[in-house]
């Protein structure tokens, strides 16, 4: 990859050169506001990167005079596609730590940490991401000592894959004060032996326990983070992303990039919670917009539950792989109200993370309470996830305008143990985006990248096959609830767009709207739904701009 990015004296000249530019000779598709799938051959867009006219070569022509032009040979142009629920500095902290993402078993997992604690002998702590034992078939949780034989001299932890329980070593846990006499926080776990001494998993709010005593990045270490997920992000066609908690650094940092033309992807940030962070980055209130639309901060991120995957997600019966056990509501419904209440009287979009039906419901009473006396004002509250609901709680988001966030290739991801989870009949409201898009919801596509890949094209191939990457299983996964091309397309487009009340602006290829686009080497229409996760990116372009060629 690599990025093309001109020097302001050259964007002078051109603009001086030329009022705008059209591309030519394309095989274009975007949709519009009344859900229509239109074909384009060419698109103008001015100096600035608006679009001016979009049809065919001759009706572009004639509004578009004295434009540069430019041939993209038959290929196909799409809107940019839109992440509507990823972690960009997750995304690019990956490549400093060690890799668990592709492991196949706790032996293998365990050489690989002790081969990067080995590589990088000065470092404090040595942190990775990405483990599950669900793919190691290990039927139970790694432990602190298994840890221990990959690392002993230094501190360890190592993130689940979901993001939602981590695995320490002895030395984490003793910094971190944990013994056989602390408790279990609110929200969170501490998985214990028969003797009740902790083991070295940390669920959910158990996590920061060890998290407090973990160094904070650099500043020098945040923009590297950055830096290296703008480039993933740019050659995966993604123009826009929806980063689901940030913080005050991570504002700052946002903002400076903007300025000086350094985002190549458009960011709708939310605030981590509603503590210390959102009372200093909510004092002058929501930005909407900021360095021509490049970045917004107009909404909080909240917790309901944990994850599925580590039994974190609260389930209103118990679990039917662990009866001993219903999951974790993060907070009660008063202090969750409290914070949503907080959020939405200082007028912030509410994004809530629930994953179990409990977590699901919780969040939609809530709603349903707080709407009457904060009415939503064209906010468009979500709700991130909406996995595992009740087949009676699906209505309530269409009644109370609730937007359904949710990452096809977290179905296909977790086809190997959901079931397990939640039993043959609550795994009918589970992943169920036919059942929303029927009852009129609009669906907000995102991946929850560094979790799943950030690539749209897997994450659309999930959607309308049901299917993983490896085309398992093969008739795909409760395929009743797949959508259509066109629906995938639309709720990592428009769809995802409207979630982040930036329709408008964005989303389609449409006059007045930014020239966010991408040239891709497939057709997404006419290829076999099992190669659309195989489609790659040759060209992305924001505003106007190519950001990125392969």
């Amino acid at each position: 990859m690599r990025l093309l990015l001109l020097p302001a004296l050259a964007l002078a000249l051109q603009a001086h050169a030329a009022p705008g530019t059209v591309i030519d000779n394309a095989n274009g598709y975007t949709l519009d506001a009344k859900d229509r799938l239109l074909r384009f051959q060419s698109m103008a867009f001015d100096a600035n990167g608006r679009i001016v006219a979009v049809g065919t070569a001759r009706e572009v022509a004639a509004k578009a005079q004295g434009f540069t032009h430019v041939d993209m040979k038959g290929r196909t142009v799409l809107p940019g596609l839109i992440d509507a629920h990823g972690h960009v500095f997750g995304l690019g902290e990956i490549a400093t730590g060690a890799e668990l993402y592709s492991s196949t078993s706790l032996d293998g997992a365990v050489k690989t940490i002790a081969a990067f604690a080995k590589a990088n002998p000065r470092r404090g702590w040595v942190v990775g991401n990405g483990w599950n034992q669900e793919t190691w078939k290990l039927g139970r949780f790694p432990t602190a000592a298994e840890l221990d034989a990959a690392v002993a001299d230094r501190p360890a932890l190592m993130r689940r894959v979901d993001g939602h329980a981590v695995w320490v070593n002895s030395r984490a846990l003793a910094l971190a004060g944990i013994t056989k006499d602390t408790k279990d926080p609110a929200g969170g776990k501490i998985e214990r032996d028969a003797e009740g001494n902790a083991t070295g998993i940390l669920v959910d709010a158990a996590m920061d326990l060890a998290n407090r005593v973990l160094p904070r990045p650099t500043e020098a270490e945040s923009r590297a983070a950055l830096d290296g997920a703008l480039a993933v992000l740019r050659g995966a066609g993604l123009t826009s992303v929806h980063d689901a908690g940030i913080g005050v650094a991570e504002d700052r940092l946002y903002r400076a990039y903007a300025d000086a033309g350094k985002l190549t992807t458009r960011v709708y940030a939310m605030i981590g919670d509603t503590g210390e962070d959102f009372d200093r980055l909510a004092a002058a209130g929501p930005l909407k917009s900021h360095a021509g639309d490049l970045y917004a901060l107009s909404s909080v991120k909240l917790f309901a539950d944990g994850a599925l995957g580590s039994r974190g997600a609260a389930l209103m019966a118990p679990y039917s792989d662990a009866p001993h056990t219903h999951g974790l509501l993060f907070h009660d419904d008063a202090a969750m109200r409290a914070r949503m209440a907080k959020a939405m009287k200082a007028g912030y979009q509410v994004n809530v993370h629930a994953i179990g039906d409990a977590g699901n419901r919780q969040i939609l009473d809530g709603y349903a309470a707080l709407l009457k006396q904060y009415p939503a004002a064209g906010l468009r509250h979500r709700i991130e996830h909406a996995q595992v609901v009740s087949p009676a709680d699906i209505p309530r988001f269409a009644e109370l305008g609730i937007i359904p966030s949710m990452q096809p290739t977290h179905a296909t991801s977790d086809q190997n143990m959901a079931e397990q989870r939640v039993g043959k009949e609550r795994i009918r409201g589970a992943y169920a985006w036919r059942t929303f898009l029927k009852q009129g919801s609009r669906i907000a596509c995102g991946s929850d990248f560094p979790i799943e890949s950030p690539n749209p094209f897997q994450g659309m191939h999930a959607a309308v096959t049901r299917q993983d990457m490896q085309d398992r299983p093969p008739q795909g996964w409760y395929p009743e609830q797949a959508m259509s091309v066109k629906e995938a397309l639309r709720c990592f487009t428009l769809d995802a767009a409207y979630a982040a009340r930036q329709e408008n602006v964005i989303g389609s290829l449409e006059p007045g709207k930014w020239a966010d686009f991408i040239v891709t080497d497939g057709d997404l229409f006419t290829v076999p739904p099992a190669r659309i996760g195989r489609i790659g990116v040759l060209e992305t372009w924001l505003g106007g701009r190519q950001v990125f060629k392969r």
